[in-house]
């Protein structure tokens, strides 16, 4: 039997812009977006059973119906025709849920990843990408990683100088925040506070780590409830 473990990266956004709603309901978005050590492990397995399968270490995540990592596998065989069955998805999960990391979507990322190297399908990194846009709109980013610039809704993505090494501290408060309340809350406000996202891809560009962390900043942070802010 087979098996294959994928590492699925958390991502961060180093700026997070949104600059206004679209016609199809989404928002135009533009974040500098960065792959960290902190992942998940994606287990897929041959188990020689019937049906397919997924399973987690948090009892509250959802199964493989409504599972992004199974939606992922289920648009992998639509596209490729790879049968799932006998096939068994295992999420060993260490990025926070609900916390902007990208846990669910780099998990799909994953998958999608490993279903091309153990059904052989041989696809590109951009054409498992493309797979992705219908998962979710930070898949195509975590199929690809790095650090880059996401514009659209997060799937039009252009690769840009790397992140200087550096440490991070991740902060998870012990609420968790709705996107989508955000996004409408975003939607009423009367005035924004952006990002120097130029100025941030420039500091990437030059290397300039400190410069860099001076212009870091997420819209969202202008427009949580009071009580967010004292984490």
């Amino acid at each position: 039997m087979k098996e294959l473990t994928i590492p699925a990266y958390a991502k961060i956004n180093l700026t997070l812009d949104v600059l206004g709603k679209r016609p199809d309901g989404y928002h135009d978005l533009s974040m500098v977006m960065q792959s960290v050590s902190l992942a998940d492990q994606v287990i897929i397995r041959e188990t020689g059973e019937e049906g397919f399968t997924l399973k987690t270490d948090l009892g509250f995540l959802p199964g493989a119906d409504k599972n992004i990592a199974g939606v992922a596998a289920r648009a992998f065989a639509r596209h490729t025709g790879a049968d799932l069955s006998g096939l068994e998805i295992e999420l060993q999960k260490h990025i926070p849920v609900c916390a902007g990391t990208a846990g669910g979507s780099s998990d799909a990322a994953a998958v999608l990843r490993g279903l091309n190297t153990l059904t052989g399908a041989g696809l590109s990194p951009q054409a498992l990408a493309k797979i992705g846009e219908a998962v979710g709109s930070d898949v195509p980013y975590c199929v690809l990683g790095g650090t880059a610039l996401a514009q659209g809704r997060g799937e039009t993505l252009s690769p840009l100088p790397p992140l200087p090494d550096c440490f991070l501290v991740l902060c998870k408060p012990r609420f968790s925040i709705s996107t989508p309340a955000l996004f409408r809350t975003w939607d009423k406000a009367k005035r924004h506070l952006r990002p120097d996202t130029r100025g941030v891809i420039a500091a990437l560009e030059r290397g300039d780590l400190v410069s860099l962390a001076q212009r870091m900043f997420n819209v969202f942070e202008a427009v949580l409830p009071p009580h967010q802010h004292q984490i």
